[in-house]
């Protein structure tokens, strides 16, 4: 009797609470406007670049477009030009501005010059009143492909206007060009006496430090790791059928490997991988999907499952040669969209790239023959884009090459999973150690690379309370060496990048006081944590992100709310430290402080 009775207290609330409560949460947008008539600025927090207050040198628009109602249709190209030989540059800064007004959901954006992705970047949700934003990105790295001439600029922004979605977006994008804009170096790289002797043996020491004169800047920058110095050559690892759908790839399930078949230079002496990936649809929020058996079992209709481990694996020839575990950026319709009103998530207006260095492995590349660099989700489901460029540093005539080691294993994967009907946890633990070496011989000398790495990735997913309160928290960290020695095995340079990504998330979903919502409570922390060490380089970035808030929604719309984001972000290298902490409350910035001072 008592548990019939129990029974009876419970199945009118599963009726209630709509579906989403009991799976994950949806994309949402937003009815909500504030009383203002004139537009509202968004901004991501970020460092300020070298020349922020310093007028270019010379500048190009290489696109002023409307895109409208352009979902399912190509891409918009135009025809791109270098600017004229007269415009002396030395540091190159893409300018992205965009502005919106009426209703819409986010959307993801690329930007592409012959096939290299410059920029991913997604979009804010639009107020009646309007909003406008502005990206500024350093492009030096991608000047081998900004000094050509007769190529083609893509930029895909899908985007849909009916009834209901009335925002057409309106992008400028321009390329500045510095000539004069200071070259920040540290004041311990290098002595002159080991300056001098880099101009015979093309190397720099990391046991002299000091500098006692100026150094010619050209000449030092060849000697930093990895892209002080941009490559020679970059080479786009994308779907070459990017004028008619995009440059990247489209991939729909861990099964399903993207590939592109190069035949790079013999005269390569470095070679660096750089990975673009965005997650949408049903792995939008892949770090709260629960196991596949959870979602059968409870009959539920979403296709948020396959369990909360997402890495995007890279291949040479089939072979296993990098693997990342990316970022999770929450674009402005995700968790709570009242988060992301004026200041967005971590990353969402430059979503970060990823380097994986393939130097060890031009043993296997340079034989004159095309090879096959993959790109795959391991347990991935629909849908990701990714791409790549391929960064290449070319010698003056051929060099030798050959892999020494190369162990680069799947991550060993644990999972736990226990649930009755709709309350659960979940849990899944990764490691994996790798170890990679080769050598090159060229003009700078025979100069061995040994990588080594050490990944730990953990999610911890609940359910309580037949599903209505979800929290994960995740965890992960990879700690990367990289040693450079000569023929004599005396130590070029050294190198090690530590990453983490801890994230937690709350949602609590409640019955609405009006038939068909639901009062929804939202809390986000969040941070992007890396680190640069040794040689003659170091860095430390720490963004932080703390939310809180709650929305009454019906389907996915939010009818009203009220949210706090409260973000803290610090960069410090050799040139400088830079922070500055922004607190917002429903919707306004309560607070705004900036400081340049090194402490500690």
């Amino acid at each position: 009797m008592k548990i019939t009775n129990l029974f009876i207290v419970i199945l009118p609330l599963i009726f209630i609470i709509p579906l989403q409560s009991a799976t994950l949460p949806p994309h949402f947008t937003k009815s909500i406007t504030k009383h203002s008539t004139n537009p509202q600025r968004y901004f991501q927090l970020t460092q300020p670049l070298p020349s922020d207050d310093i007028p270019p040198a010379c500048s190009l628009t290489i696109l002023n477009h409307t895109f409208g109602n352009t979902y399912g249709s190509p891409p918009v190209t135009v025809s791109y030009t270098p600017p004229p030989a007269t415009c002396d540059w030395s540091l190159v800064v893409l300018d992205f501005r965009a502005e919106c007004k009426g209703e819409q959901y986010d959307r993801i954006a690329g930007v592409w010059i012959a096939g290299v992705e410059l920029l991913r970047t997604s979009t804010a949700q639009p107020t009646e009143a309007g909003i406008f934003w502005n990206v500024r990105k350093d492009v030096t790295k991608y000047s081998s492909i900004i000094t050509q001439h007769n190529l083609t600029l893509t930029v895909m922004l899908e985007n849909i206007i009916n009834d209901e979605f009335t925002g057409a977006y309106d992008v400028n994008i321009s390329l500045l060009f510095y000539s004069d804009a200071p070259v920040r170096v540290p004041l311990s790289i290098v002595s002159v006496e080991s300056a001098a002797r880099s101009l015979s043996r093309k190397l720099i020491s990391v046991q002299n430090r000091e500098i006692e004169g100026r150094l010619d800047r050209d000449r030092m920058l060849k000697s930093l790791y990895p892209y002080n110095n941009p490559a020679d050559l970059v080479f786009p690892i994308s779907n070459s059928g990017g004028v008619d759908e995009g440059f990247w790839f489209r991939i729909e399930d861990e099964f399903h490997v993207q590939k592109k078949n190069v035949q790079i230079s013999n005269r390569t002496h470095k070679a660096v991988l750089e990975l673009y990936v965005s997650f949408h649809g049903n792995d939008e929020f892949w770090y709260m999907n629960p196991s596949d058996s959870y979602v059968e079992t409870n009959h539920l209709s979403t296709g948020r499952a396959h369990g909360a481990y997402r890495e995007v694996l890279v291949t040479i020839d089939g072979k296993l040669v990098g693997a990342v575990v990316p970022f999770p950026v929450i674009f402005t319709g995700g968790i709570n969209p009242l988060f992301w009103e004026p200041v967005v998530s971590i990353g969402a207006f430059d979503l970060p790239s990823y380097d994986i260095d393939l130097t060890p492995f031009l043993g296997l590349l340079l034989d004159d023959k095309n090879h096959s660099i993959g790109i795959q989700i391991a347990d991935g489901i629909s849908f990701w884009l990714v791409d790549a460029n391929l960064h290449l540093w070319l010698d003056d005539s051929d060099v030798q090459a050959k892999t020494l080691k190369s162990k680069f294993p799947l991550m060993e994967i644990q999972r736990q999973d226990e649930f009755v009907q709709l309350d659960g946890e979940f849990e899944i633990e990764g490691e994996r150690e790798s170890e990679v070496a080769g050598w090159v011989h060229s003009s700078k000398g025979n100069l061995q690379t040994l990588i080594t790495e050490k990944t730990k990735f953990k999610n911890k997913l609940r359910f309580k309370d037949e599903g209505t309160k979800k929290q994960v928290h995740q965890k992960y960290k990879k700690k990367t060496k990289i040693k450079i020695t000569d023929e004599n095995g005396q130590l070029v340079e050294t190198l090690e990048f530590i990453i983490k990504y801890p994230l937690k998330i709350f949602i609590e979903t409640k019955p609405g006081s009006v038939n068909d919502t639901s009062v929804m409570i939202t809390k986000v922390e969040q941070e992007r944590a890396e680190r640069v060490f040794g040689g003659i380089e170091s860095m430390v970035l720490s963004h932080k992100q703390n939310c809180s808030g709650l929305m009454v929604v019906k389907g996915s719309n939010v009818l009203s709310g009220s949210a706090e984001n409260h973000q803290n972000y610090s960069y410090a290298d050799g040139f400088g430290c830079y922070s500055r902490s922004v607190d917002v409350v429903n919707g306004d910035v309560v607070g705004d402080d900036t400081a340049s001072i090194c402490v500690g």
